[in-house]
């Protein structure tokens, strides 16, 4: 009797009738305690319904009976990866694969638990098993696809989710995946319509429709992708991510009106919503706001935290090796800025690598770069693990992470702790939140050790400011006025910073300035049409002639610097200043003021005006900045008098000798070393 019960529980188990088979395999059980299918099967339910221990108990029961059972170990091991126990899950597919090698089940789920270890290249050869076995399997497809985006590798990853979807063209999520492939490959209109596909066939697929958001933001297309995050935020007020994608969309699209709103939502979801830290720093949350959203963002990006390849023993080297990684090794102010660093290091004491985390964009620079290292590495198709494991297999002493939590940064590398020194500096002004990063490099003005409590580094601040300026171009182009489109006989405001960093304070400011100084002109970098348009009609709201903002497109270097020499004064914005391009428009000999702020990423500009010498541009207020700006732009003998000063102060301030930096940095990189070597926990402390 009891063998038909049970077979009557196994169809209507098949069927989907969970209740029925429940019942029939319990009534198996209470005459046959010790029966291996029901105990089984009703593992199985149990597992189905959420009742993870429940479950494990009974499978576990099962194999005690039949220890060699396949299918009951892939089962015990999906209970386990449930539970969040991926090694014993792990253990338990590897035995069900010894007692049968051709299950496809235990090869997929395999793959998924090594997937979550991050252990992606074994990852990929389970997900190839289980394909060996059936070629057509779409989720084993679906899956590799995926491990193959964390391996680096799109084109591959994008051909896998293609294979999926010719078996199954209406899997949203493999059109998702697909999606993200084309995102990671910069083919961000295919990556939109992937994602729109995914979500048209899904409509509550929220990923989807928030990774739509991310697409249309990186075609610029603002306003909509701040829709499509909205759209998420109506459905899921608690979604992870999108509160964090509609605060980028409202800065990049200059939209005033929803930044009190933003910015409520941030400081009450700091530690539950994943924000990203590098778009919190364009609204004005104090530092401990943006410390909680950066050890947030950290914990997302790293849910697992990898074991430690450096174990805590420090190397003995005849030079210190530092090596320097930055997905900015190509066209960027991190580039231009540090260049100089890296060449001038001194040789007898210094090993120095470069880890380039972008693609080569074959410029100048890049080759400079280049050519600047002892040696160079290209990482930008290697998986995290690998590139830690290059660093460890160096032996780098101290490694220096230029991107922090920029865009297109890999924090995840130093996550793995291959280095006995791990230093925040230059290209991120913001704590990391990150417990492996040891130190960050600032400045007393920048960031005062009183901030300690902030940032999850230790604070080490260099003598006058923290930031390398390497050389410009000793002579700009001769851009004339008329070749850069501006009127003859006009006083220039400018300000080349992105224009997703203009408040509505600062613009306030601005426009009331542009009405303060008759014919004057407001010289702004082009931040794309839609948002120009915005820009002018604001101006136009506050009684200024829309055409008197003029916007500076892209150009060649030597006339990128040749503009500076074009204008009057730049005005710095608030509360994200000018960082490189403060530095440019100081080396190009213009004038600027700012605002001292209460966050690192607000002190910069005034750091900078210490260093070169013209510290009483720093205003500690914005109706000092704008009183300020309508003296210097009414008084043309005293503007001409800061731009000799800093003519003169070229050749003699800290802020411009980039061979007194290096040595001045290098002796805060010795001080790390020598705590490391003695075994000291890393503290903050003053250089040079």
């Amino acid at each position: 009797m009891n063998g038909a019960l049970l077979q009557q529980a196994i169809v209507a188990h098949q069927a989907g009738r969970i209740a029925d088979a429940e019942k029939l395999y319990l009534e198996v059980l209470s005459t046959s305690p010790a029966d291996f299918s029901a105990r089984h099967l009703l593992g199985v339910i149990r597992a189905q319904q959420g009742r993870n221990a429940e479950a494990l108990a009974l499978i576990e029961g099962a194999l005690l009976a039949n220890p060699r059972d396949a299918n009951a170990l892939a089962n015990h091991g999906n209970v386990l990866k449930a539970m969040d126990r991926p090694e014993d899950a792990l253990a338990s597919y590897d035995r069900a694969l010894a007692a049968d090698p051709a299950n496809l089940a235990a090869w997929h789920n395999r793959g998924a638990v090594l997937h979550q270890l991050q252990r992606y290249p074994e990852a990929l050869a389970s997900y190839d098993k289980a394909l060996a076995i059936r070629p057509d399997h779409a989720q084993s497809l679906t899956y590799r696809g995926n491990t193959l985006r964390h391996l680096k590798q799109p084109l591959a990853a994008l051909a896998s989710y293609d294979r999926a979807l010719a078996l199954n063209p209406g899997d949203a999520v493999a059109l998702n995946n697909r999606g993200n492939a084309l995102f990671d490959l910069k083919r961000f209109e295919e990556a939109l319509e992937s994602y729109a596909r995914a979500a048209a066939i899904s409509p509550g697929y929220a990923v989807a429709q928030y990774n739509c958001g991310n697409a249309a933001q990186s075609l610029g297309l603002f306003a909509k992708a701040l829709e499509y995050f909205e759209a998420v935020l109506s459905r899921d007020p608690a979604h992870l991510h999108a509160l964090g994608g509609a605060a980028n969309a409202v800065l990049k699209s200059c939209d005033w009106a929803k930044v009190p709103w933003i910015q409520e939502e941030i400081e009450k979801r700091a530690g539950q919503s994943v924000i990203p830290p590098f778009v919190v720093l364009g609204y004005d949350c104090d530092a401990a706001i943006q410390r909680q959203c950066a050890s947030t963002f950290i914990h997302d990006r790293m849910r697992l935290r990898p074991a430690p390849l450096w174990q805590g023993s420090p190397y003995r080297h005849d030079r210190i090796r530092i090596a320097y990684l930055s997905c900015d090794f190509r066209q960027h102010p991190v580039s231009y800025q540090a260049v100089e660093l890296f060449e001038k290091h001194d040789r007898a004491r210094f090993d120095v690598t470069g880890i380039s985390l972008a693609n080569d964009d074959h410029s100048d620079i890049r080759a400079r770069i280049v050519g600047s290292f002892d040696q160079f590495h290209d990482a930008s198709a290697v998986s995290d693990l690998e590139v830690a494991a290059l660093l460890r297999r160096l032996e780098i002493d101290i490694a220096v992470d230029l991107s922090g939590l920029t865009q297109d940064a890999r924090p995840e590398i130093l996550g793995h702790r291959p280095a006995p020194v791990q230093v925040n500096y230059l290209g991120y002004s913001g704590t990391m939140g990150a417990d492996y990063m040891d130190y960050i490099i600032a400045d007393d003005i920048a960031v005062p050790f009183d901030q300690q409590q902030f940032f999850a580094e230790k604070i080490v601040h260099l003598p006058d400011c923290f930031m390398i300026n390497s050389a410009k171009f000793a002579a700009p182009s001769g851009l004339t006025r008329k070749d850069a489109g501006l009127p003859e006989g006009r006083f220039v405001f400018c300000c080349f910073n992105n224009c997703w960093k203009i408040t509505a304070p600062v613009f306030d400011a601005w426009m009331r300035l542009l009405q303060a100084v008759p014919g004057s002109i407001l010289w702004l970098k082009e931040p794309g049409e839609s948002v120009k348009l915005r820009l002018r009609r604001e101006a136009g709201l506050r009684g200024v002639e829309p055409q008197r903002l003029i916007f500076a497109g892209r150009a060649r270097m030597d006339d990128y610097f040749a503009r500076y020499r074009l204008a009057d004064l730049f005005l710095d914005t608030l509360p994200y200043n000018a960082h490189a391009t403060a530095s440019d428009a100081l080396s190009m000999s213009l004038p600027l003021i700012t605002t001292l702020g209460h966050t690192f990423a607000s002190r910069i500009a005034s750091s900078l005006l210490h260093a070169a010498g013209l510290p009483e541009l720093a205003t500690l207020s914005l109706k000092d900045y704008e009183a300020l700006a309508l003296r210097l732009a009414g008084d043309a003998g005293l503007l001409q008098s800061y731009r000799t000063r800093l003519e003169k102060n070229r050749l003699t301030h800290p802020l411009f000798d980039s061979g007194l930096f290096t040595r001045r940095i290098e002796a805060a990189f010795e001080a790390m070393w020598q705590a490391a070597e003695s075994g000291k926990a890393p503290q903050s402390f003053r250089a040079g």
